[in-house]
This record gives C-alpha cells, sequence and structure tokens, in this order.
C-alpha cells in the first residue's frame, strides 16, 4: 500500500519537472511587426544620420526566462547593410546587468537606431536580427521589418552651390585729389601781399589747376575759397575782415586764371570768428597749460566774452599772440580734381591684348567685365602669373575652379592664397567651403568663424547647418537669399509659403529647382504641382528621373507616368 502511494506522487512530480525542462529548453518563437513601433517612420537622414527609437513589447509568457536576446537594427538596401549598435536583454533567471523581461509579464523595450547615411538606403527596409543565447544553445529568430525607406529630403544640400568669395579689386575709375594753398594777411588787412602769392605753396597750387585742365585723365571738380577771421577782434569787425579777404581771394584767382586760361567752378564762404580753427591749433601746439586754456575759453558762449578772454590770455601767453592768432587770419584756397582711369572698353581691351599694360587693380577688375566663366578665368590665370605675389589672383582663381567643380585644383589655389594672405577673410571663407566639401565641418566652422563680414559667408553658414541638421539655424543664416538650399532649409522646418517664395525668385533655376517645387507639391497634395514640376526637372536633368523614383516624397505617385 505504501508504495502504491509513492508511486501516485511521484508520477504527478516527474511529469512536472518534465514539462518544466521542455519549458526551459525550448526555443522561443519567432517575432512579428505588430511588436515594434518605429519613430519616425519612415526613417529621415538628418545631420548625415538616419537616426532612429524603437519601441518593441515583448509578449506575455514569451521570454524565456534562462534566455538572453540580442536585437540588432539593420538598414538593408540593394547594395547592401548596415548593423547600428546592439541591444541586449535577459531573462529573469539570468545573472547579468542587462534589462530583465519577466517571463508572465513580458516587457516594453527601447531600441535606438543610428546610420551614417549613404544615398543607397533611400530605397531600403529597416530589420531587426534576433540572437538567442539560452543556456549553451545559440540560435537566430527570423529578421522583422519595422520600417520602410528613408527620406533623405535634407541631403539635397549642395555646397557646391554656394558662391565662392571674391577678394575684390580696388579700382577706381575717378579718384579723387585735393590740394591747397593758405594765403596769410596781417593783422586787421585784407590786402593780399605779393610774397603770399608768389609762396611756393601757391605756385604748386596754380601749376596743380592748370594741369588738371589740360591733362585728358584729369579734370578739376571745384576749387573753394574759405576765408577767416582770428576770434581776437570784435564781431562786427571780423565780419567785414573776414568778407574781405573772401573778395580779394576770388579776385586774385580769377585773375590769375585769366593768364593761366583755366576755367573751373569757384565756390567761396567766410568765417567771422575761427574759433574751431583757434581749438584745434592749440591743441596741436606745443604751448604750456594748453588744456587749461581751451577749457577756461569753452567756459564762454558768448563770442564778444570769449574775444575779450583770449585777449587777456594773449597777453599772459605771448605765444597765442605770436604763434596761433596769426595763422587763423587767411584764406584756404582748396582745389578738387578727379583724375579718370581707362574707360571699361581700354580695359578689356588691354586684358586681352596687353595684360601687363594694366595694374593688378585695373587687371582684377578686367575679370569683372566679363560675361562668360571661361574669360573671367583665363584673366584671373593672368594675374596670378603677372602679379604672383598678389593672392587675389590665386584666391579668385580658386573660385572659378569650385563654380566649375574642380574641388582639388581650387582648394590648391585657396591654399596658394592663404599663404600669402593668412588673415583674409575671403580665403578663409573659401577653405571653409573645402573643408565641408570633404565633411570635415569642425575645420569649415572654425574657417567660417575667420570670415567676418564676407557677404558670401551668410549662404555658406546655410549649407553648414543644413549638414549638421540645425534646420532652424540655417534658415536664420539663409536670410532673404533666393536659392535652392535656401527653399530646401525652409521646406524642413515646415514653412512651405516661404520656401515657395523662394523658389520663385531664383533668377536662374535648374533641375534643382523644380525637384523642390514638386516636393512642394507633393506635402502641399498639389498633384497638378508635382507633375509639371518633375517633368521639367526631367528635362533639365534626365537623372532625375531615377531620384524620384526612389524618393518617398513621391510614394503616393507613380513617378514613371511623369
Amino acid at each position: 500500500m505504501h508504495n502504491i502511494m509513492i508511486k501516485k506522487l511521484t508520477f504527478p512530480l516527474l511529469c512536472l519537472c518534465l514539462l518544466t525542462l521542455v519549458s526551459c529548453n525550448k526555443e522561443m518563437a519567432p517575432l512579428t511587426a505588430d511588436y515594434f513601433k518605429v519613430n519616425p517612420s519612415p526613417l529621415e537622414a538628418k545631420g548625415g544620420m538616419v537616426s532612429a527609437t524603437i519601441t518593441g513589447t515583448f509578449p506575455e509568457k514569451y521570454f524565456n526566462k534562462k534566455a538572453v536576446v540580442t536585437v540588432t537594427p539593420y538598414l538593408v538596401y540593394s547594395e547592401g547593410e548596415t548593423a547600428s549598435a546592439s541591444q541586449t536583454f535577459q531573462g529573469e533567471k539570468v545573472q547579468g546587468n542587462d534589462q530583465t523581461i519577466q517571463y508572465k509579464a513580458g516587457g516594453v523595450v527601447t531600441i535606438p537606431a543610428n546610420f551614417t547615411y549613404i544615398p543607397e538606403m533611400q530605397k531600403s527596409s529597416l530589420y531587426l536580427a534576433f540572437t538567442v543565447q539560452q543556456g549553451s544553445k545559440s540560435y537566430e529568430l527570423p529578421r522583422v521589418k519595422v520600417a520602410e525607406g528613408v527620406i533623405a529630403t535634407s541631403e539635397m544640400a549642395d555646397a557646391g552651390k554656394v558662391t565662392p568669395a571674391i577678394t575684390p579689386d580696388k579700382f577706381q575709375r575717378i579718384i579723387k585729389e585735393t590740394y591747397s594753398a593758405d594765403i596769410k594777411f596781417l593783422i586787421q588787412q585784407a590786402n593780399i601781399r605779393a610774397s603770399e602769392m608768389k609762396s611756393a605753396e601757391m605756385q604748386a597750387l596754380h601749376q596743380q589747376i592748370k594741369d588738371a585742365t589740360t591733362a585728358e585723365n584729369r579734370e578739376v571738380e571745384n576749387v573753394n575759397i574759405s576765408s577767416y577771421a582770428s576770434p581776437d577782434g570784435g564781431v562786427e569787425l571780423n565780419t567785414r575782415l573776414a568778407e574781405n579777404r573772401e573778395e580779394n581771394t576770388v579776385k586774385y584767382m580769377k585773375s590769375q586764371w585769366k593768364k593761366d586760361d583755366v576755367k573751373a567752378d569757384l565756390t567761396a564762404e567766410f568765417t567771422a570768428q575761427d574759433w574751431d580753427g583757434f581749438k584745434e591749433l592749440v591743441a596741436a601746439s606745443d604751448i604750456q597749460d594748453k588744456d587749461l586754456i581751451l577749457r577756461v575759453l569753452a567756459m564762454y558762449n558768448d563770442p564778444e566774452q570769449r574775444e575779450r578772454e583770449i585777449k587777456n590770455l594773449s597777453s599772459v601767453y605771448s605765444d597765442l599772440a605770436e604763434e596761433i592768432l596769426p595763422q587763423l587770419r587767411r584764406s584756404r584756397i582748396t582745389a578738387s580734381i578727379n583724375v579718370i582711369g581707362k574707360s571699361d572698353e581700354e580695359i578689356s581691351s588691354l586684358a586681352q591684348s596687353n595684360p601687363s599694360a594694366l595694374n593688378v587693380d585695373e587687371l582684377l577688375y578686367a575679370a569683372t567685365l566679363e560675361k562668360s566663366d571661361a574669360a573671367k578665368t583665363e584673366i584671373y590665370r593672368k594675374v596670378t602669373e603677372i602679379y604672383p605675389e598678389d593672392y587675389r589672383g590665386y584666391n579668385n582663381l580658386g573660385m572659378m575652379m569650385y563654380k566649375a567643380g574642380k574641388y582639388n585644383e581650387a582648394e590648391q589655389y585657396f591654399n596658394t592664397a592663404a599663404q600669402k594672405a593668412p588673415q583674409s577673410a575671403e580665403v578663409g571663407m573659401n577653405k571653409g567651403l573645402i573643408a565641408m566639401k570633404e565633411g570635415n565641418y569642425d575645420e569649415a566652422a572654425a574657417q567660417f568663424g575667420k570670415a567676418g563680414n564676407v557677404p558670401e559667408v551668410n549662404e555658406a553658414l546655410g549649407v553648414y547647418y543644413l549638414k549638421k541638421g540645425d534646420y532652424k539655424a540655417a534658415v536664420k543664416a539663409f536670410g532673404d537669399a533666393k536659392s535652392n538650399n535656401a527653399a530646401l532649409a525652409q521646406i524642413l522646418v515646415n514653412d512651405y509659403n516661404k520656401a515657395r517664395n523662394t523658389l520663385a525668385g531664383i533668377s536662374a533655376p535648374d533641375a534643382t529647382t523644380y525637384y523642390l517645387q514638386a516636393v512642394l507639391g507633393a506635402r502641399t497634395n498639389n498633384e497638378q504641382m508635382v507633375r509639371s514640376n518633375l517633368r521639367q526637372s526631367f528635362r533639365l536633368d534626365p537623372t532625375m528621373k531615377e531620384k524620384a523614383s526612389k524618393d518617398l516624397e513621391f510614394a503616393k505617385y507613380n513617378v514613371a507616368e511623369f
């Protein structure tokens, strides 16, 4: 009887142990996409990366108590696949530091996925791969597809479309020169003494005016006479003196011009008491206590009172009467003469026939007169040959190479320019463009920081921020620029009205311009806008057809029909 009871108890216990053993050793079942959510979906390229957060749920009574499951996100595309970092989870009977998933309750997990973007990923699928370690046994669960495709609109940001900074010429067709001479008067007199007429200063001024009227490349713009009295006489007396000095000087100049056969515009005015001239001369002098003198005189606004104080000071400080006041009794004659440079036609002709006859600024200016990039490039090349020490020729030649897509050559010329002018803001900006093209964003940011107020740097910074995934900063940097890159930034912050206006304002729209218009159409559910702009884009650049066929922006359209 006892043996029978033992058998009755032992058999159910044995069955339970066998069931437990089978449960512990049984392989985990495959999972389905229903257990996973991806944000964002579809995936998006941003700042050169494709990043997503995957939220997964292990269901109740699923996760083996003794299992360790490693989950690896894979982005799979036709040319291969790229893995993100793995996440590991463990059953409740596993001794470890990974997140534990309860068998009965199941659990929710978060799996980050990060991939460095390559164009092949645009048409791709996001899979999760599962590797299970269950005791001494290891096996794979079937991969689960959790997302489809990558929106890569941000990758249209193109540093190659940024206009490099030009180092400008300093050419001026009209250079303004001024020449002046003073006629000094004795105290309380207005007649011009012969010695003043014959002074070397006056003779030189007359000669400059005479030469300017006969030279082909010079012209007298204006001659001005300003006559003064010193501030140590009465206002009424000084007014009469200054006015008479002006009249006499005008008569003298007209008489001299009649002899020299000079015709020019003449203007004149007088100042009764030259207080400003007095302060200027005192401040520049070596007179002792000059600062005290100026402070004392500044206390008086009334001319009569100030005149009395000056006379008092003159009696104490003889230097004022002997050195300062006589210099204020004068007529200053100032000739404004324009030196007229070569015409555009002359410069363009010489740039082709005899470039050495032009100075460096004229030759740099000649390039700006050309319409074709080939002609500009050739002139900048001549600048580097004729003026090899001027950095501007190398920078501007590098600019033309960059615009032509010859980035290696552009970099060489920018480097040469930097050697000759390390502090040039324009060269620094252009070196930043090269760094950005090469994906060296830290170096690009450092170079752009040196560019100061170079006008082109805003466009460069806009593309830099696009590449870094900071779309709001990009929009701010672009400002009101009318370019594909600026419109792209506005699209990425969902400012579709501004993007539409920007694209409409581009003076020379290309295939990318129309492609972005089509993206706007797709995002605003305007099928006609999608169709018409894609067709125009394909017409200008047939390679856009393949791009559009993979682009999830147009997922709901049959692009092949366009």
